[in-house]
Formats: C-alpha cells, structure tokens, sequence
C-alpha cells in the first residue's frame, strides 16, 4: 500500500437548495445528482468519488437536513443522519448570508452529535463582494468551531481545487475503494430515472414535484449498441396532478421527454428511444409499501 495515499469519505450538507448537488457533479467534473431550483430534490444518499494521484475521496451527497413533514421526509433525515456518522470529514454547504435562521441552528446541533472534523463551504460567493464574504465568515464562526472555512462557487467553478486539497487534510491515510474511472455507485438505471425526474421538476409548477417518483421498467440496448430503449413511469399522487404532468394535448409530457431524452443520449453516449406512462398512487409518500417500490427503503438506512 502507497505510504502517501489518503483515502476516505465526506458527507456533504445543509439545507435544501444551498448547491450540494451543483458542488459535487462539479468536483467529480461531471453530472451525476440532480439539480432543481425546488427543496428536496436528492432524495437518496448519492457516492460519487474523486480520484487523484493523492488519494480518493468518495463523496456522499446527502438529502437536506429539514424537519420532516411525512415518512418520506423522516426517511430523507434518517438517510443525512446515518451518513454523518459513518464519514471522516464533513463538509457543509451555506449560502452567503449573515442571517441565520432556525435550519441552520438545527443543523449546528446534529454536528455537535457527530464529532467529527467540520469543513464550512461558503457557496455562491460570486453573487456578492469580496468583503462581503469576511462577515459571512464572521457570522458562522460563532455559530459552531469549523476546522476550516473555505468559499467557492460551485456554479462557476471557483476555488473548487483549494477545497480539495482542504478536504485530503482530514482524510486517513488507507488504500483506494473504486477503480480510478468509478464516478458513482449509482446504478445506470437509477441515474436514467433521476434524470426525468429532474426534468419533470424544471417543467412543473411548485406544488406538484414533491409528489412525483419516477421508475424505469426497461433499459435496454439494441445490438450494435447504437440505441437504447427506456420505458418509464412517473408516478403522482392525484388525478389533477396526473392531467398537469401530461399536459394539453401531451404537451408537458413531450417537453419532459424530450429534455430528458437529450441528456440521456449525452450520458449513454447513444441515441434513446424513451417511452413516458404517468400512473396516479394516492399518498405514496406516506406508505412504506409504496416507497419501498419507488426506492426508498428504510431497511437500507
């Protein structure tokens, strides 16, 4: 085993919508969790990892520490809990502000449970001044005993490279766990349903989107590997909800697919024939039966 080679893992947090998404499928150089401008989007724990000559840093990107609402939302802040204790450093996202609210608040307080080495990422900090940035800084300081503070734009790419070098800081000296061109441990199908229901965010209005789960029944390529065929079905919890997401005449339907079709190809390097059904399960989000079936297993926890 290399002497110099650090290898470990980092939970990234914080409320929903401060960018954790946008920070790792930019520190891995790629998209693998998605993004949408609406609360609650990751639902899941997502590894992704980052390879260098240094070490290896598998990333977990973890649904928003919130106080829950239904057994999906008890699941999203088990699934964040358990992810803190089982990492060796811990990054939390914020956005550059002075004010902080009870999320944040909540959040210093799961830390001070976990006892383990907190990195504090200011996000977004192309948004504001340079001077700015030092009373934000001033602000968290107080708040909770950080090991380091480092800003970034995980939009524009900006100081990414420095909170790589920061996170290794704190990462043991171990062996590496995935191959140097493993970026996920998501299976392809589960990044193909991700990638709709990513879609169906950005096109639907604010109500809905919390209610939809999407499933992909088939995922299959045609020999000679030029086209792939995805059959999938994106569930909702009325039949108000269900007219909305098909749209008149199809309309949203179609807009969903297709930009969902046109990221698919980008990923799977091929053309994609996709297929959407939209199908109504009343209240999946509180039937542990129903979660189960979409994903969210508790038993996984």
């Amino acid at each position: 085993m290399d002497k110099n080679y650090k290898s470990g893992f980092a939970a990234i947090i914080g409320r929903p919508n401060v960018g954790k998404s946008t920070l790792m499928n930019q520190l891995i150089g790629q998209k693998i969790a998605i993004t949408s401008k609406k609360p609650q989007t990751t639902r899941n724990k997502i590894q992704t990892v980052y390879t260098c000559d240094r070490g290896q840093i598998v990333f977990q990107d973890t649904p928003g520490i919130h106080k829950a609402k239904n057994k999906l939302g008890e699941y999203m802040v088990q699934v964040a809990r358990k992810t803190l204790e089982d990492v060796d450093v811990i990054l939390w996202l914020v956005e550059p502000t002075t004010f902080i609210g009870a999320g944040e608040k909540h959040i210093a307080q799961q830390l001070e449970k976990a006892n383990k080495p907190v990195l504090l990422v200011i996000n977004k900090v192309d948004t504001i001044k340079k001077e700015e940035v030092l009373a934000v800084i001033d602000t968290y300081r107080k708040l909770y005993d950080f090991q380091e503070i480092v800003p970034v734009s995980a939009l524009r790419g900006q100081n990414t490279e420095d909170l790589i070098d920061t996170i290794f800081r704190y990462l043991p000296y171990g062996p590496q766990f995935y191959d140097e061109d493993t970026v996920t441990d998501q299976p392809q199908r589960q990044i193909a349903a991700e990638v709709i229901r990513e879609k169906a965010l950005h096109a639907l209005d604010e109500e809905i989107p919390h209610g939809i789960a999407v499933t992909v029944e088939k995922m299959r390529s045609r020999p000679g590997g030029k086209i792939c065929d995805i059959e999938a079905t994106i569930v909702c919890e009325r039949e108000s909800h269900k007219g909305i997401i098909i749209g008149r005449q199809g309309s949203m339907l179609k807009k969903i697919g297709s930009n969902a079709r046109y990221e698919l190809e980008q990923m799977l390097e091929m053309k994609v024939n996709l297929k959407l059904w939209v199908k109504v399960r009343k209240d999946w989000r509180d039937s542990d039966i129903q979660m189960k079936n979409f994903g969210y297993n508790k038993k996984e926890i």
